[in-house]
């Protein structure tokens, strides 16, 4: 028999060899450890790693393996090696930074395998590799950056990332990418060759090529071409390369993958339709100018028209009339019928009146049931009378909507130019002033503005203004009126009263001054301050240690302002530390009384905010019980005429001890305004009020007088002349 085991030895050398050939050629280290021991042996190419020589190594512990991890890596290393011994994991493997002799860390991939346990099955024996992984980790920490800053660049489509190491091989692809490809990491390895055989073939060709001068002459690209995903869906790309080279050899390519399918479409559909983008900028410029609902020109465009009627009225000598026109009983056919039977009333309005307008004339829609017309080219004001009748007229017919007969009228102010040398904008009011006088007068008719009645007007306007310019100046403050608890004497908070620091009459009490904004615009502007002043005083207070609730005098036309809710949230949002329940708002009985649905909403928008309600002036409007209930509030305040006159008039003292029995039916707290003396304090106590305000209490005096009245209070609290 001839004895092989020569040759055998002789092979397992040869396999050796190659063995360790391919192991210097990864630039890998072997390790061998001793689990039970701790010995760990490391050879040449660890003792290279870490900056060590093999004789500074030797002899190795596991632990001084260990202890040098940076302290971020230990615990998953630890968890990893633990799994493995489990026979959770087959392999070990974790990417991990060691210190380097030179005090810095280096990145390295450990390997391994337990290859050998004990009798008692605990792990005995492990061997690996350690793969200095450094530039690998600096490299896509770079890519990383590049990526962010090339996502950051795109405003369409999404960015993908790729990597190629030509030294392993190895392609990596980030999420993106496999998404482009319609793919995952679990369902697809990629590769170059299967990259780039999924490119139609033109592209292909390109790719390939392009890919060749980037390994063998370092030069990247940058391409736009076609591909298909692994599901076989054809889509544009564009893909970059860059070249990592090391002495003068490419080592590492990277770039972008980014699906641009959509920009390529768009840019194609962009090529045919010039002819639809002309199209769309007329619409654009349509919408614009004219009303959505009925097609009339809207207030940009009825602004344009007036000014050109008007210097047309300066150049031929002849009038012009704005014709303001407002439906009446539109709001009864929104709210039997529906939003959208009232929208198509306005829409057959507006044909009505259009067809009773002359060529030349403009009928503009400028808002709800609001419409104004342009009439132009006459030389005597009754000349237009006619064309006012017929507007009238064909707004009066019965009109068939969706199958009701629907029937409405209309209130037209009207304002001649130049009788009225008023500014385009003032003429529009001035016209909308005569239609609220028409509205007055019973409805269904017009009005022609009365120059003479402006003047006053224009008195009322500068007195107007002169509010305007102190609320700009900032010369209105708060007065704080105590508001108590005639049982316990406790202060329950303050009413802030608005006062006028007028730098020439002094401090103005509110009468002097609110009547005149009482339906203008301004009283919003003044409202908005008076809450924010109020919230900036609440923590104030706060800020020193005292919680003193304050409430606020809403007026009607801020009540009933559409933007009233959203803008006291974006006051609310200013003050976010502030506990809701602390700012109150009292309105007038007859404001809530106009449209008790409306502000009943408005109510509750603001519970949800946590602002509970008083209802001011309680007993001097019209009150129902179908009011009390429908309104969400929480105090009613007795009007201070009836408080005042308690003790000398029985009626009063019945009104009252009648609000207060209808109070406690509603659940309803309430606060009795007026307290002057001793007497009105402790009949009202008799009847059952316990909250209360008044001069025998406290006057309204500024914020800093606050806090010494309530020191005062708490130290004797009684009325102006006895004990309350």
């Amino acid at each position: 028999m001839i004895n092989k085991t020569p040759q055998v030895n002789s092979q397992q050398d040869n396999n050796n060899d190659r063995l360790e050939l391919v192991i210097n050629a990864t630039g890998a280290s072997i390790w061998d450890w001793q689990v039970i021991t701790g010995e760990l042996t490391l050879d040449k190419r660890w003792a290279e790693i870490v900056g060590y020589t093999v004789d500074e190594l030797q002899p190795t512990q596991f632990s001084t393996w260990s202890n040098n991890l940076h302290p971020d890596d230990f615990k998953k290393a630890e968890s990893l090696l633990a799994q493995h011994f489990n026979g959770e994991l087959d392999f070990y493997e974790v990417e991990t930074r060691i210190r380097h002799k030179l005090g810095h860390y280096v990145w390295l991939l450990a390997s391994g395998t337990l290859v050998e346990r004990d009798a008692k099955g605990k792990p005995k024996r492990m061997i690996g590799t350690h793969l200095d992984i450094t530039e690998r980790k600096n490299n896509e920490e770079r890519m990383l950056v590049t990526t962010q800053l090339l996502n950051e660049s795109q405003q369409v489509g999404h960015l993908g990332g790729w990597e190629l190491d030509l030294k392993t091989g190895d392609l990596f692809w980030t999420d993106e990418t496999y998404r482009i490809h319609d793919t995952s990491p679990e369902e697809f390895n990629p590769s170059v060759d299967a990259g780039v055989n999924y490119f139609l073939p033109e592209s292909k060709e390109i790719i390939s090529m392009a890919l060749d001068e980037a390994i063998n002459n370092g030069t990247g690209y940058d391409l736009e071409l076609e591909t298909y995903t692994t599901k076989g869906r054809q889509i544009d790309i564009r893909t970059t390369c860059t070249v990592t080279q090391e002495d003068g050899i490419s080592v590492r390519l990277a770039g972008i993958f980014q699906d641009i399918s959509v920009n390529k479409a768009d840019k194609r559909k962009l090529e045919k339709s010039n002819a639809d983008l002309a199209k769309a900028n007329s619409a654009l410029k349509l919408s614009a100018h004219y009303d959505s609902l009925t097609g009339l020109p809207n207030r940009i465009l009825l602004a344009d028209r007036i000014e050109k009627a008007v210097a047309r009225s300066l150049s031929n000598n002849k009038l012009v009339a704005i014709a303001l026109i407002d439906l009446d009983g539109f709001k009864a056919v929104n709210d039997s019928y529906g939003h959208n039977v009232g929208d198509e009333l306005l829409k057959k309005v507006s044909s009505q009146l259009t067809h009773v307008l002359r060529k030349g004339d403009t009928l503009s829609r400028i808002g709800g049931d609001e419409f104004v017309a342009v009439i132009r080219d006459f030389s005597d004001p009754c000349e237009s009378d006619a064309i006012v009748s017929r507007m009238l007229e064909s707004v009066s017919t019965t009109l068939m909507v969706e199958g009701k007969l629907l029937k409405v009228s209309a209130s037209i102010g009207v304002t001649f130019y130049p009788l009225d040398s008023a500014s385009p904008d003032q003429l529009l009011r001035h016209a909308d002033q005569a239609m609220y006088i028409a509205k007055q007068k019973g409805k269904n008719r017009r009005h022609i503005f009365d120059i003479e009645e402006d003047v006053a007007l224009k008195h009322h306007n500068e007195k107007l203004d002169r509010v305007a310019n102190a609320l700009h100046n900032d010369e209105f403050l708060l007065y704080y009126q105590p508001k108590v608890d005639l049982l316990t004497h406790e202060l329950l908070g303050v009413e802030a009263l608005i006062r006028w620091n007028h730098p020439e009459k002094g401090v103005l009490a509110p009468a002097l001054f609110l009547p005149a904004v009482e339906h203008d615009i301004l009283a919003i502007e003044i409202g908005k301050w008076v809450i924010n002043t109020a919230l900036q005083q609440l923590q104030h207070w706060l800020s020193l240690g005292y919680d003193i609730p304050i409430s606020v005098n809403i007026s009607p036309l801020q009540l009933e302002h559409a933007e009233f809710v959203n803008d006291l949230k974006d006051i609310l949002a200013q003050y976010p530390s502030l506990k809701p329940g602390r700012l109150e708002f009292e309105i007038l009985e007859n404001s809530a009384l106009k449209d008790i649905k409306s502000v009943s909403k408005v109510m509750k928008d603001c519970n949800q905010l946590g602002i509970h309600f008083s209802i001011d002036d309680f007993g001097t409007g019209y009150s129902s019980l179908t009011y009390l209930k429908r309104l969400p509030a929480e105090f009613l305040k007795i009007d201070q005429s009836f408080v005042r006159d308690m003790l000398i008039d029985s009626d009063d003292k019945a009104i009252i001890q009648g609000i207060i029995e209808l109070a406690k039916v509603f659940d309803l707290k309430v606060i009795a305004e007026g307290v002057e003396t001793p007497q009105h304090g402790e009949l009202l106590l008799s009847l059952g009020c316990y909250i209360a305000q008044g001069y025998g209490i406290a006057k309204p005096k500024p914020a800093q007088d606050i806090l010494t009245w309530l020191v005062e209070w708490k130290q004797t609290p009684c009325l102006v002349d006895g004990s309350v």
